[in-house]
């Protein structure tokens, strides 16, 4: 059975996208799974927002979180996780490339997991990317370097779908690309990670809202501050509280 989970959406710009996908989680899952659907639209110049209200009249399962400016993935995750109501968060692209009905897969890592250091990251690893080729070679390099720097024994950091505790995520520092890290930032603030690979599906509308070059830049920067937050993480000590 699975655990109560928040499924987390971050959407920019995807009308075409969110309505479609938002109905396939509901049909897919378990029918005793318990969750919800929480879609944060990034700011949106088009019609997204109104197509995640056009599902939630249907399901109130379906919530909305609406960003007054642009403010990236990571973002939208962190606030996501701060107004879902269960302890497992589910993260997925808004652009139905990922599948949710890999959902049940992530958590069946739960089973013998470890209570010591307790499992805080379930991840996907995309097999047969539907990515454009030079997308997928930037993306091999990038990976690449990130298990030689951090040895996160992650593949695929890029996956969007993943299952992470809800204490976990809040906890973490706060910056714009934290979603890439998780992988790393996770063991390093005391919590164990497993990965299963996961079914890739092609955008069925809409365009990507990330360039190559775009990405490239700004990973340097983020690497070498993701060191220095491992080198300095604290994980959670042990503690009881008494009331007086």
């Amino acid at each position: 059975m699975l655990p109560p989970f928040s499924i987390i959406i971050p959407a920019y710009n995807e009308a075409d996208n969110v309505g479609p996908l938002a109905r396939e989680i509901l049909t897919v899952l378990p029918a005793d799974a318990v969750f919800e659907v929480i879609f944060i639209d990034d700011a949106s110049s088009d019609a997204t927002a109104d197509a995640v209200l056009a599902m939630r009249a249907e399901d109130n399962r379906v919530r909305l979180l609406r960003h007054r400016q642009n403010a990236g993935q990571s973002a939208a995750i962190r606030n996501g996780a701060k107004i879902a109501h269960y302890d497992w968060v589910v993260t997925m692209d808004g652009d139905g490339q990922n599948d949710p009905a890999d959902i049940p897969k992530l958590f069946s890592l739960l089973e013998n997991a470890p209570t010591e250091p307790p499992l805080g990251l379930l991840g996907g690893l995309r097999l047969k990317r539907q990515d454009v080729f030079a997308r997928r070679l930037v993306s091999r390099a990038a990976n690449a370097i990130r298990q030689a720097v951090l040895r996160d024994n992650c593949r695929d950091t890029g996956c969007s779908l993943k299952a992470i505790r809800r204490e976990l995520l809040i906890d973490l520092p706060n910056f714009r690309g934290l979603h890439r890290y998780l992988p790393a930032l996770a063991p390093a603030y005391g919590y164990a990670t497993r990965f299963i690979d996961v079914n890739h599906r092609a955008r069925a509308a809409g365009t990507s809202k990330y360039t190559n070059w775009g990405r490239a830049l700004v990973a340097v920067r983020d690497l070498l501050g993701v060191v220095w937050l491992c080198s300095r993480a604290a994980a959670p000590f042990p503690y009881e509280a008494s009331d007086d």
